[in-house]
């Protein structure tokens, strides 16, 4: 996550807001026992707080991956859209918006996105915790090309990736064990009752609820759901076994991809093994 946006607003050092979030997940933790709820799984929490450090890890090792084709493409901008009034943030936050739909849709859509990506849907207990169940080496397998064409049409790199960097901080609190009912929010908001259903491996509801910030583009391209009345939400990947160890929930995905590419036979079945749709 960058620390400044291009026109020098702060966005939480990740330090800080590590430290900030931890101490969430604790007033949360303490707030569901002192109320007998069972939202928090001690040892699933600890894989998930072990999962975030090697998510980090791997990230600093990694983001030169994503910083030369994007200084590439900055250089071969078609404008230069310079950030200095109201207009030009909200086109950025659409710009980024829609973006992160196309991005976030592709990950449950194509098995090379969905093999990191699963790890976040991994946790059968959704709150703050599980907001930090990120996927290991997310820079390599490419997501930050769907960011590329804000950045080719003109828009400062700093402020593309500042401004997503802002909705992932959004979205840690879509995470919460009791969603709170936004009311007419929920008509315009990507809210925790959404997110909820986003999660949900209920085959009612799955793969809905794909926006960042917003929930508008959902309910605009038809992948808005709500939840399904007299059936209680279910958390986890669909059809998979729910582990407590960490390296196995951020590998099972490719491991069981590099298994079907050993038995895979011709060029289109391979493709299709990597570009598929998940499953």
């Amino acid at each position: 996550m960058f620390g400044i946006l291009a026109s020098g607003t702060a966005v939480p050092h990740p330090a800080a807001f590590a430290l900030i979030a931890l101490l969430l997940m604790l007033v949360e933790y303490l707030f569901h026992r002192l109320n007998h709820h069972d939202s928090y799984d001690p040892r699933e929490t600890a894989a998930s707080l072990a999962i975030a450090v090697g998510h980090k890890v791997i990230e600093a090792f990694t983001v030169g991956v994503v910083a030369a084709p994007v200084v590439f493409v900055s250089g071969h901008r078609l404008l230069d859209i310079p950030m200095s009034g109201a207009l030009a943030w909200i086109a950025l936050f659409l710009g980024v918006e829609l973006s992160y739909y196309v991005h976030h849709f592709a990950m449950h859509k194509v098995r090379w996105l969905w093999a990191t990506h699963a790890v976040h849907h991994s946790a059968t207990r959704l709150n703050l915790s599980a907001a930090v169940r990120l996927g290991w080496g997310g820079h390599l397998t490419g997501g930050f090309v769907f960011y590329l064409p804000l950045v080719l049409i003109g828009f400062p790199p700093l402020a593309v990736f500042g401004m997503l960097g802002a909705s992932l901080v959004y979205q840690f609190f879509l995470h919460l064990a009791a969603p709170p009912h936004l009311g007419p929010l929920e008509w315009v908001l990507n809210t925790p009752r959404h997110h909820q259903v986003h999660h949900a491996a209920n085959s009612a509801v799955l793969d809905r609820n794909f926006g960042g910030v917003l929930i508008i583009f959902d309910r605009m391209f038809g992948t808005f759901a709500q939840a399904p009345k007299g059936e209680p939400l279910v958390f986890g990947v669909a059809g998979v076994e729910s582990s407590l160890n960490p390296i196995r929930i951020v590998s099972n995905t490719w491991v069981d991809m590099y298994r079907q590419w050993g038995v895979s036979r011709g060029v289109r079945a391979r493709l299709s093994l990597l570009f598929g749709p998940p499953g």
